[in-house]
């Protein structure tokens, strides 16, 4: 605590309260962090220069105190008032600048002893968890902020870095056209796996493998399956349109003829018996 006896016996005329007191320990440690006092009150006035002592008229007010501070490397401005209030007093800390606020609210008779104003060995309570205090909540908010330089940031790079699109990609086109040269042809393995159920998904029928019967086989001469199997007569004509996907009524050849003469009788067939 070098120093703060000085500063104590400096102003021991001013010390009529506790609250001065303690003010005067919150200057001490400021000008211990590289703060200079500039004057008192809210407004710079003429002749200013910083110094280590407290201006004349600091302690004018014993329910508002106004300091205003400058670090040494005129770096940074500081705004402190402190204000009475039921037995506590109401640190508050501003930087002009940035506008950035610190408080802290202290109960005096935990710090100064009221009874020896006069006597520095014994004035000051607990003055390490004040300089603790003080230290957290007023200056380190203040310390943590100091502008840094931009710095620019290099891009991310990708372990596997997607190719650019190529000339003739389409985002519209699902899936992308492959590059000029390499189109695939436009059927598709009637052996799929995967191609089960694709006709009945694509509305424009560029597809095969579709669940549905087409019993016409439109798409080839010569169909082979009639749509009338299973009734007693033929469909008219038009009841189905040319490529029209179309369930038979039974089973295909079901007006077909019966047994050639070329197939085997029935046993016994020739027994009048039977």
């Amino acid at each position: 605590m070098a120093g703060l006896e000085l500063l104590f016996h400096s102003v021991a005329a001013d010390l009529s309260c506790p609250q001065d007191a303690l003010v005067c320990y919150l200057h001490w440690t400021l000008i211990t962090r590289g703060y200079r006092c500039l004057g008192a009150g809210d407004q710079p006035g003429s002749g200013e220069r910083k110094s280590e002592m407290l201006p004349a008229g600091w302690s004018a007010d014993k329910e508002l105190y106004t300091l205003r501070y400058r670090l040494k490397d005129d770096s940074r401005d500081l705004l402190l008032k402190a204000i009475m209030m039921d037995g506590s007093i109401i640190l508050n800390v501003m930087d002009p600048k940035s506008q950035k606020v610190a408080d802290l609210t202290l109960k005096v008779a935990d710090y100064v002893n009221p009874q020896h104003l006069a006597d520095f060995d014994r004035v000051y309570l607990s003055t390490d968890e004040l300089q603790t205090r003080i230290t957290h909540h007023i200056l380190s908010p203040f310390e943590a902020t100091k502008e840094r330089a931009p710095t620019k940031e290099e891009p991310k790079r990708e372990r596997n870095p997607s190719p650019p699109n190529p000339p003739d990609h389409d985002p519209l086109w699902i899936p992308p056209r492959p590059p000029q040269g390499t189109r695939q042809p436009p059927w598709r393995d009637p052996m799929g796996p995967f191609a089960v159920g694709g006709e009945d998904l694509d509305p424009f029928g560029g597809r095969s493998g579709g669940m549905l019967m087409d019993p016409l086989h439109s798409r080839f001469r010569n169909p082979v399956i009639d749509p009338s199997s299973g009734l007693p007569s033929n469909l008219p004509p038009g009841s189905v349109p040319p490529g029209a996907r179309f369930d038979p009524f039974g089973p295909p050849g079901a007006g077909r003829g019966g047994p050639g003469p070329d197939h085997l009788p029935p046993p016994n067939y020739d027994d009048m018996f039977m």
